[in-house]
């Protein structure tokens, strides 16, 4: 009896001294119930729960190995860095705002959906410039929707507003077209904007061919942000080269030979013929020319 009840209770996960212990008090004859209650009243825990209670010891892992359980994350730390191969972004907030909003009304849902359309592709450097005034209620002769977008997106440190203040009741702007040409050339970037800023070409030839080469122009098709696939032409880059700091050099497409196996031309033929890959591209001609000479030789040795 006292082997069977002490298998028990091991088996539960309880210590064999506490057990004896227990067992000697109440007695070989004691029902499994009671002596239960008496291992609980002592402390005495299954080793199981032991295990638990205590905490993991650490794990040293080698240096360069990758661990399987992920490190705290510090505040505005990324899981991919795309600033290795992605361009900045600076938009100017102004201009997208009045182009969303037909020119009438200064919606900031659209610099909203602009910083979107950038995030999904990867860009972690994005910055809107937007006029301090903007911030204050809106006028009649200024209409604003969606003001809070100005504010979260300020949180974000996404959205820089240019200095403003009032001088004897005038308002006293700076120029924020001068801000964002200068933010985006000094960072190499892309300045987001359909305004073209000749003044400011004027005033710098190095800004001059920035402007030319890295303004990003735009559409809003139902509340779709649509910048075009070939920003700088049908003949520049493409958009997602345009974007990148490394651009990719697309594979080289032949055309393939209308003539196809009745082309005559051999090795002079500018277009692509697949039959041809592992043999000599030579001529009509040339081919026969081989012939003869290979039969003459024949015939000179027989």
């Amino acid at each position: 009896v006292h082997q069977s009840k002490l298998d028990f209770f091991c088996k539960l996960g309880y210590g064999k001294q506490d057990i004896c212990k227990v067992l000697e008090n109440l007695g070989q004859e004691a029902l499994e119930d009671d002596v239960l209650k008496e291992l609980i009243r002592m402390g005495s825990k299954p080793q199981a729960l032991e295990g638990q209670a205590q905490p993991s010891p650490l794990k040293l892992v080698a240096r360069g190995s990758c661990s399987s359980t992920p490190g705290p994350k510090w505040l505005g730390e990324d899981e991919s860095d795309s600033s290795d191969y992605l361009r900045p972004i600076v938009i100017d907030g102004s201009n997208v705002a009045m182009s969303h909003g037909n020119k009438e009304v200064f919606s900031c849902w659209g610099i909203q959906l602009a910083v979107d359309w950038f995030r999904e592709r990867g860009h972690t450097y994005i910055k809107v410039f937007v006029p301090l005034w903007r911030k204050e209620p809106p006028r009649q002769d200024s209409p604003i929707a969606d003001q809070h977008i100005l504010e979260e997106l300020e949180k974000q440190s996404i959205l820089v507003y240019t200095p403003s203040r009032k001088v004897k009741g005038k308002r006293v702007v700076c120029y924020d077209d001068r801000y964002i040409v200068k933010v985006a050339y000094e960072k190499d970037g892309v300045i987001v904007s359909n305004d073209h800023y000749r003044d400011l070409q004027n005033e710098n030839p190095e800004w001059k061919w920035f402007i030319e080469q890295r303004l990003l122009m735009y559409s809003f098709v139902s509340n779709r942000f649509m910048p075009p696939d070939d920003p700088l032409g049908r003949h520049g880059p493409t958009l997602t080269n345009f974007l990148s700091k490394k651009p990719v050099l697309p594979e080289p497409k032949w055309q393939p030979c209308p003539y196809g196996k009745k082309c005559t031309y051999g090795n002079k033929c500018k277009f692509y013929h697949p039959e041809r890959q592992h043999q000599a591209q030579l001529s009509v001609a040339d081919e026969l020319r081989a012939k003869i000479k290979v039969t003459l030789s024949l015939g000179k040795e027989e």
